[in-house]
């Protein structure tokens, strides 16, 4: 066996590589009263392990449960660790980075999840993935699907951004608008899969979109020369990326590759803070998420469990920004970086500023910390209504360019 099942709550091992979602145990105590319980963890066997450890270089591909036979056919990564330089000697941090996972196919983070459950689709047989979105998970899949030959049937909130939406049309996948919530249109994809058939994408249901998901930390240890970085900051929704960048790291670890993991910092709206609170106070209540960054706004936090676990374990915290800060960040990071970033991504650099001085007094000025920027800003431009406008034309003049002051 390459991989086996352990569920995150109660321990329990499944011995097998069939199609799974959650402890069947667990699993029941889910009434939407709080975080769902039973998602589970993918076991890597020590053979897998040994064998990557005993690489040169190593790449994602070496710790997939369903290893790809031909990467070619959707490149996911490496995408690039940037040096901001003016952001870096404006906040004193020498070893700032930005992972660039805007830089990805479909725009965002996302397509590393899509990828490891097509992979997994491929290995058993099956043609048909269903999954719900606010938007950039739902493009990410439909990207995949399309390379890939896969039937894709996304349900997404009636109220995401029209950008995401559309690329999903255009890639060809069966959209389904629902007048309801994020929550909503997973409760509804759920059901239709059971009802329907296909694997199920749901983000931490699906526990291969963690497994996707970690590919980002094996780039970032090759990249940083072998070595993990002291902190990452994450943008958190559903907790779903940080669980998987921490299991990346974690993998790395039992493979004896690195010997201690970084701390993760969990980036939340203070509009969309239910993991943030469940790390502070172990509360596990749902909220009422209303923040504008669309791709974090979540009512009830998915893998919310694992996530809180992960970052406690890491000796990691949460940081809370409200969402005009949010707003104001991708402006900043646009013009101090040329970097534009959606909503949610900027989160993540948005905790940093917030957080500067805590984790120069846990770490140090010259501690690298890398901040994930995992969606680029041109899926929502509607967000820079009224925040931004062209300037005015001027006359086709000699004159008129003299009374410009630049």
């Amino acid at each position: 066996m390459r991989f086996h099942y352990v569920c995150s709550d109660c321990g329990r091992e499944f011995m097998t590589e069939e199609l799974m979602y959650q402890c069947p145990d667990c699993s029941k105590d889910n009434d939407g009263s709080s975080f769902p319980k039973g998602n589970l963890i993918v076991e890597l066997d020590n053979e897998v392990l040994r064998e990557a450890a005993a690489k040169e270089h190593v790449t994602p591909n070496d710790f997939y449960p369903y290893p790809s036979d031909d990467e070619s056919i959707f490149p996911v990564g490496v995408t690039p660790l940037m040096k901001p330089e003016r952001i870096a000697e404006r906040l004193g941090l020498s070893g700032l980075r930005f992972k660039l996972d805007s830089q990805l196919i479909s725009g965002s983070f996302k397509d590393r999840a899509s990828y490891e459950v097509a992979l997994q689709a491929k290995a058993l047989g099956e043609k048909k993935i269903v999954l719900a979105s606010t938007g950039n998970a739902g493009a990410a899949m439909s990207a995949v699907g399309a390379a890939m030959g896969l039937d894709i049937i996304l349900f997404v909130p009636a109220t995401a951004p029209i950008n995401k939406l559309m690329q999903s049309v255009l890639y060809g996948a069966h959209v389904v608008p629902v007048k309801g919530t994020y929550d909503d249109a997973f409760a509804l994809s759920i059901k239709y899969s059971e009802m329907f058939g296909g694997i199920n994408r749901n983000t931490a249901y699906n526990p291969m979109t963690i497994e996707g998901k970690k590919s980002i930390s094996i780039e970032l240890f090759e990249q940083m020369g072998r070595k993990a970085p002291d902190a990452v900051y994450v943008p958190v929704g559903d907790g779903c990326i940080i669980a998987g960048v921490a299991k990346g790291f974690s993998d790395l670890m039992k493979a004896g590759l690195i010997d201690r993991m970084p701390k993760f910092i969990a980036a939340q709206s203070e509009s969309s803070d239910a993991i943030s609170r469940a790390i502070r106070n172990d509360d596990f209540s749902p909220v009422r998420a209303t923040t504008r960054a669309d791709s974090i706004s979540v009512d009830l936090p998915a893998n919310g469990r694992m996530a809180a676990s992960y970052v406690k374990k890491s000796g990691g915290w949460s940081v809370t920004v409200s969402d005009q800060k949010i707003l104001d960040t991708q402006l900043v990071l646009a013009s101090e970086s040329g970097v534009l970033a959606e909503p949610a991504a900027a989160t993540a650099f948005a905790a940093l500023e917030a957080d500067r001085d805590h984790l120069i007094s846990e770490l140090g000025k010259d501690a690298s910390v890398v901040v994930l920027l995992t969606g680029t800003g041109f899926k929502d431009m509607k967000v820079f209504d009224n925040r931004v406008s062209l300037p005015e034309p001027i006359e086709n003049s000699v004159e008129a360019i003299k009374n410009l002051h630049f």
